[in-house]
C-alpha cells in the first residue's frame, strides 16, 4: 500500500492492484501469479462487458454501469470560443447500499 500524508497529519493508505493480489494470496494461500491472473481476468471481463453495452451487477458490492452524458456547451478558454460537447457514454461504479453503509459507519470523516 502506498502511504499518503494528508492535511490532518496522519497517514492513510491507497491500495493498489498489487496490494489486492498480495492480500488475497495471503488470505487464501494461493500463489500470487494465480491471483494476479484472476484479478486481471475479472477487470478485463468487466471492461469488455461495459464496452459491449452491458452493465455488471455484483450483489452486495455494487454495479459497474454505463452513464450517458447529455450534449452540452463548453468553452475553449484559450481561443475564447464556445464548443459543443456531444452526448457520450462513460463507465461508472455505483456501490451497493450495504457497501455505502459499511464505509459510512467504519471510516472516520477526515
Amino acid at each position: 500500500m502506498q502511504p499518503e500524508k494528508n492535511s490532518t497529519d496522519y497517514i492513510s493508505y491507497n491500495m493498489t492492484k498489487a496490494d489486492i493480489v498480495t492480500k488475497i494470496s495471503e488470505k487464501l494461500g494461493i500463489e500470487k501469479g494465480d491471483i494476479q491472473a484472476t484479478v486481471e481476468a475479472f477487470m478485463e471481463e468487466v471492461k469488455t462487458s461495459l464496452e459491449s453495452g452491458d452493465n455488471v451487477y455484483l450483489r452486495g458490492f455494487g454495479s459497474f454501469i454505463i452513464k450517458t452524458r447529455a450534449e452540452k456547451t463548453g468553452r475553449n478558454i484559450s481561443k475564447n470560443t464556445t464548443i459543443k460537447i456531444p452526448a457520450h457514454n462513460i463507465p461508472a461504479f455505483k456501490p451497493a447500499k450495504v457497501f455505502v453503509e459499511g464505509v459510512k459507519s467504519n471510516v472516520n470523516v477526515k
